[in-house]
């Protein structure tokens, strides 16, 4: 991309038709770099860009893509959206719910979301493909410097260890490097910044991973977010329970979005073939709902959910670690988006703050902010989670 397509880029938060893959470190450099563009990276670059900063924010695919999601967010991640500015309406092509179906143990219960002055009282539905392009738009609208096709290889570092940028390659292989003085890692599971640095997934947290599918369906059109809390390994009451949950949700556009997730407390973890799993879960559901081979829309998709925290220090050297990067994933649910969102938000303020003070202790104590408010929010209710899913186990 040329100097001028960024330009105009950052100015009418439009991006052009051409890919900015081939010319991505002509500038090179940035207040912050965001390397990954899902929800955390959105949401962080959205917030930083908000508060005047030049960011960079670095992304390996382009838009739109796939990414394995039950597609179904809870009144949490509808506040994160609405924080963002995100036009939610059914004419701008979400789907709203009013609460939680859960089936269990013989029990049918519908479960409201509550009136609450914190949350809205209503979920959604989105693709992902759709989601998180928004996002991205939503963070070029306010600023940022989105670049697609831009694979991170490695940060840059300084003779004392501090992160001070990446290095990548375009599309086409060329090698280039973006220099800033901080890093947020928003790559998801895979966490290839944080690696480099020697923090690695603790594997005594908890980890899950969830397989999804599309089917044509009758059920498309449903007020409630289906989940199942009883995964059997075939036959309901003639086979083995697994820990994991399952879930069916309605699209809204003839399709349903049916998938599971599995956690890592089950002896067979890492053994069992998920896809081939939620085939036989399915056979178990009437037969009228659809949900069987012929209709199928799409393979079956896999991915990891690195739960609890199974990622840490959430801040070192210059680098910040956000959502899946750092373990997010709620262990309770399975969730992870409004908590990637959140934390992308929680960073943003973090690096606000610190950018705003010289070089040294006091900028540092500022970065050190990030990792303390994440264990305020959600780190006495992940350990309890990690408990959970061990119990389950």
């Amino acid at each position: 991309m040329s100097t001028a397509a960024v330009e105009d880029t950052a100015r009418t938060g439009v991006r052009p038709a051409a890919r900015p893959s081939d010319e991505a470190a002509e500038r090179g450099s940035a207040d912050v770099v965001v390397v990954g563009a899902g929800p955390a990276g959105a949401s962080a670059a959205y917030w930083l860009a908000t508060a005047g900063l030049d960011v960079a924010l670095l992304e390996k695919t382009s838009f739109p893509r796939e990414k394995v999601c039950g597609d179904g967010l809870t009144p949490r991640g509808t506040r994160a959206l609405l924080d963002m500015g995100v036009d939610v309406s059914e004419r701008a092509g979400w789907l709203h719910n009013r609460g939680l179906r859960v089936i269990g143990g013989g029990q049918r219960l519908h479960l409201e979301w509550p009136e609450l002055t914190s949350f809205p009282s209503y979920g959604l539905v989105r693709p992902r493909a759709d989601l998180d392009a928004l996002l991205a738009d939503r963070a070029v609208r306010a600023g940022a410097r989105l670049y697609e096709r831009w694979t991170v290889t490695e940060p840059v570092r300084t003779a004392a260890g501090r992160v001070v940028g990446v290095r990548g390659r375009t599309a086409d292989r060329r090698p280039v490097e973006f220099r800033a003085p901080l890093v947020l890692s928003c790559e998801g599971v895979s966490g290839k910044v944080a690696q480099a640095l020697g923090v690695h997934r603790n594997d005594r947290r908890p980890l899950g991973v969830a397989v999804r599918r599309y089917y044509t369906s009758p059920r498309t059109h449903d007020d409630y977010l289906e989940s199942w809390l009883e995964l059997w390994d075939g036959k309901p009451n003639d086979s083995a329970l697994l820990p994991g949950y399952g879930w069916i949700f309605g699209m809204g556009d003839g399709t349903v979005n049916a998938g599971l997730g599995v956690l890592n407390s089950s002896a067979g973890f890492g053994r069992t073939d998920y896809r081939a799993l939620l085939t036989r879960w399915l056979d178990n559901t009437p037969e009228e709902w659809g949900l069987r081979e012929p209709n199928a829309t799409c393979p079956t998709r896999g991915a990891a959910l690195p739960m609890g925290f199974n990622r840490t220090p959430h801040y070192l050297d210059g680098l910040l670690l956000v959502g899946d990067a750092g373990g997010s994933v709620n262990p309770f649910n399975g969730e992870g988006i409004p908590y990637a969102m959140e934390s992308g938000k929680f960073a943003a303020e973090a690096v606000v703050r610190a950018l705003g003070r010289p070089e040294g202790p006091a900028r540092e104590f500022a970065l050190r902010a990030y990792p303390r408010r994440m264990q305020q929010e959600w780190g006495a209710y992940y350990r309890l989670g990690g408990v959970f899913v061990k119990q389950i186990g």
